[in-house]
C-alpha cells in the first residue's frame, strides 16, 4: 500500500456516458502493489484534490483503469483530462470482494448504475477461471439506456446468464424495464450454495439484500460495497465512519450480516 501519490500517465480515455469516463493509466515509475477486485485508490487531480475511486480494471504490469463520474470538482477535473496528462494514485486501499471464499459457489453479480465499475474486475477474474466457480449470473440495472456502462462488454457477460434492466426506457429501448431485483426470478443459481456481490445506490443494496435473504441466500454470503466520504484512505481521519466501521480500512466490501444492521439505522 502506498500512502503518497505515485505519478501515473493517462494513456487512454473512453466516454461511457454523458458524465462518466473510464481512464486508463500506467505508472510512470514503479507500479503500485497489485489491486484485488473491489479495492480502491485515492486519485489525485493535481492542483484540485483527491477522491476515492475503485479500480475498474487491473493488469499485472501495473496498468489500471478507473471509471469516474463527474459529480464534484475533483471528479470533473479527472474526467476532463486529456491523454498524456498526469494523475496521482495511492493505494490499494480497503477490502476486496473475497472471491477466494466463493470458489465452487454459484455467483450472483448485481450492479446498479456506476456500481458496476467496482464489480467489473470481479467479472473478469471469474471469466478467466471458468472452472473455479459454479454458474455466473450478471444482473445490471441503470436509470436509462444511456446510463449503461461497458456496452461493448455486456454481450460477453450474458453467458450463461446475464440481464440488463432500466428504470426509464428511452431511444427505442426494447429490453427490460424495472428495478434490478426483478431479474432475480430468472437467475440460475442454488441459494444454498450462492455467493452474491452487490454494488450500487444504498437503497438498491438494501432492497437487493433483503430479496436475496428472502430467497435463501445467507447474509454472510452477500458481499456489498459501501460508500461514505473518504479523505485519508488509511483509517485515521474518521470521515468514512459507519457505526463501528471505518470503510476505507474495514470496507468498502463487507458481508451483509455486518452491513445490514448498520444500514437499517437512519442517518448513521
Amino acid at each position: 500500500m502506498t500512502t503518497v501519490p505515485v505519478p501515473h500517465r493517462l494513456v487512454g480515455r473512453h466516454r461511457e456516458t454523458a458524465d462518466t469516463v473510464t481512464l486508463r493509466l500506467e505508472p510512470v515509475g514503479e507500479p503500485l502493489s497489485p489491486f484485488a477486485p473491489g479495492q480502491f485508490a485515492m486519485m489525485y487531480a493535481f492542483g484540485v484534490g483527491e477522491i476515492p475511486v475503485s479500480a475498474s480494471r487491473t493488469a499485472p504490469d501495473g496498468r489500471l483503469a478507473h471509471t469516474v463520474r463527474a459529480v464534484g470538482a475533483v471528479s470533473r477535473a479527472l474526467c476532463e483530462l486529456s491523454t498524456g496528462a498526469s494523475v496521482g494514485l495511492r493505494g490499494p486501499f480497503g477490502t476486496d470482494w473475497g472471491l477466494t471464499a466463493a470458489r465452487g459457489h454459484d455467483l450472483l453479480v448485481i450492479a446498479g448504475g456506476i456500481g458496476l465499475a467496482p464489480l467489473r474486475p470481479l467479472i473478469h477474474a471469474v471469466l478467466a477461471e471458468p472452472g473455479a466457480y459454479g454458474r455466473l449470473n450478471v444482473l445490471i440495472g441503470a436509470r436509462t439506456p444511456d446510463d449503461l456502462l461497458y456496452r461493448d462488454e455486456l454481450p460477453s457477460w450474458r453467458r450463461p446468464f446475464g440481464a440488463v434492466t432500466v428504470d426509464r426506457p428511452t431511444g427505442g429501448w426494447t429490453g427490460r424495464v424495472g428495478v434490478v431485483t426483478t431479474l432475480l426470478d430468472e437467475a440460475h443459481c442454488a441459494p444454498e450454495r450462492t455467493t452474491a456481490f452487490v454494488c450500487g445506490p444504498e437503497v438498491m443494496i438494501r432492497a437487493t439484500a433483503r430479496e436475496l435473504i428472502h430467497r435463501g441466500v445467507r447474509a454472510d454470503r452477500i458481499r456489498v460495497s459501501l460508500e461514505r466520504t473518504m479523505r485519508c484512505g488509511t483509517g485515521h481521519c474518521g470521515h468514512c465512519q459507519l457505526g463501528p466501521l471505518l470503510l476505507c480500512r474495514d470496507g468498502p466490501v463487507v458481508g451483509h450480516d455486518l452491513a445490514g444492521p448498520l444500514l437499517a439505522v437512519r442517518e448513521l
